[in-house]
């Protein structure tokens, strides 16, 4: 299996394969999701000082802050899918 990175800014990159969901933190539940990884230790805070747009839960119960959109980072990952499709037609 190829290892696929989606980038989710600022020259952060995550394993597009174990991404769960992508999600806005805006409801209670997600923002109890973030509270909860930062008291486990399990959050990733890639967004620089900026403000939280974006939050990327993976299979490995990491929970992972993002700048963007959560409609760029799964553009970026549908992107990415679409483009190894069209080459594995190629074979």
């Amino acid at each position: 299996m190829e290892l696929r990175l989606i980038n989710i800014g600022f020259g952060n990159f995550v394993s597009a394969h174990r991404v769960i969901a992508i999600v806005s933190p805006e409801s209670a539940p997600i923002k109890r999701i973030i509270q909860e990884a930062r008291e486990s230790g399990t959050l990733v805070d890639a967004t620089y000082g900026r403000r939280t747009r974006a939050v990327i839960i993976t299979d490995t119960s990491n929970v992972i802050l993002s700048a963007i959109q959560p409609e760029t980072v799964a553009h970026r990952f549908l992107s990415k899918e679409v483009s190894e499709s069209g080459n594995q037609d190629a074979d």
